[in-house]
């Protein structure tokens, strides 16, 4: 009989302790010992949470950390079992930040010990001993006229908020925050997309603003969107077509001959240098003295493009490229 009521001591410790979870902005922080202390919330507004994470601090207003970020902050009931703090009165405090773009942090707290542990344990079975006969006592009756003494818990001192008060929280999540209907269909959380250029990442775009991220790269450049993988999108660069304009100073004759016409060459002095089209030097000519000139094709070896730069006075007046045709 002692080992049923055991059994249900702990069952009815276990349900009130998940019932007993607080309601964002609150949160319910427990020392379970061996080093454990859990954290644990009730979440009502899951369609309007993006991001919860989890914060420790040695000091109850400033420096605290992120141990923990929610991979799905929409879940109802959450919690997370701390078992690296380096010690049991540490000031811990969740960062919430809803979907409208504002944040919050709540009241920063110390785990209390939890006494739902002591509840859930048997009790112990001592001897029965042999009622003795106590002695008659005459007493004097006397009214009842006191009212039973009601006392209301408090919260112990670490317990209570340090940073800022409940109301303002509360305030403002009870404002940003709908009350969902339970009888519209939960909310699927939106995809997100990465949007690579070349290697680099540059963008992260949700899947509703991808349309609008699309119109804008049309109309603003000339590149192109492709996903590359399901949630990859790669932008592809454009590329202008090359325009050839010929040189009025270097350029090809009918004859496939090159004619050289410089102005000013009495006042300037001319270099010109002769590439392949992978960039080595065929010959160049240090010094040209001659307005108007006619080099032979056959200097060039073969038909086919080549490269140019002509020199004014030391500084470079014009890089460019002519075609030599073949021979019929």
């Amino acid at each position: 009989m002692f080992r049923q009521i055991g059994i249900l001591l702990l069952v009815s410790a276990m349900t009130l302790t998940t019932m007993g979870q607080d309601t964002l902005p609150k949160f319910t922080l427990l020392n379970k010992g061996s080093g454990r202390i859990v954290t644990s919330w009730t979440n009502p507004y899951k369609n309007s949470v993006h991001q919860l994470s989890i914060q420790r601090s040695f000091d109850s207003t400033r420096n605290f950390k992120t141990i923990l970020t929610l991979p799905d902050p929409t879940v109802p009931q959450n919690g997370y079992v701390d078992t690296k703090a380096p010690t049991e009165h540490m000031f811990y405090r969740l960062y919430i930040l809803l979907d409208s773009g504002k944040y919050l942090f709540s009241p920063a707290k110390r785990p209390v010990y939890d006494t739902a542990r002591e509840a859930a344990r048997p009790p112990v079975r001592e001897p029965v001993k042999e009622p003795t006969q106590p002695a008659p006592v005459a007493e004097t009756p006397r009214p009842d006229t006191k009212k039973p003494v009601t006392t209301t818990p408090t919260r112990p001192k670490e317990t209570r908020d340090s940073i800022t008060d409940e109301k303002p929280a509360k305030d403002i999540i009870d404002k940003d925050l709908p009350t969902r209907d339970p009888s519209k269909p939960k909310e699927i959380p939106e995809r997100m997309l990465y949007v690579k250029k070349r290697d680099t990442l540059i963008a992260t775009v949700g899947e509703r603003s991808l349309k609008r991220f699309r119109d804008s790269v049309a109309f603003r450049t000339k590149d192109t969107l492709a996903f590359n993988t399901a949630d990859t999108i790669v932008i592809k660069p454009f590329v202008p077509k090359e325009v050839w304009k010929p040189s009025r100073f270097v350029f090809t004759e009918k004859d496939g001959n090159i004619r050289i016409a410089l102005p000013d060459m009495g006042m300037h002095k001319y270099t010109l240098k002769f590439f392949e089209e992978n960039n080595s030097l065929v010959f160049d000519i240090k010094q040209i003295r001659d307005s108007s000139l006619i080099l032979d094709k056959t200097n060039f070896l073969h038909s086919g493009w080549f490269k140019f730069e002509l020199y004014e006075d030391g500084v470079l007046k014009e890089k460019n490229k002519f075609f030599i045709p073949k021979d019929f």
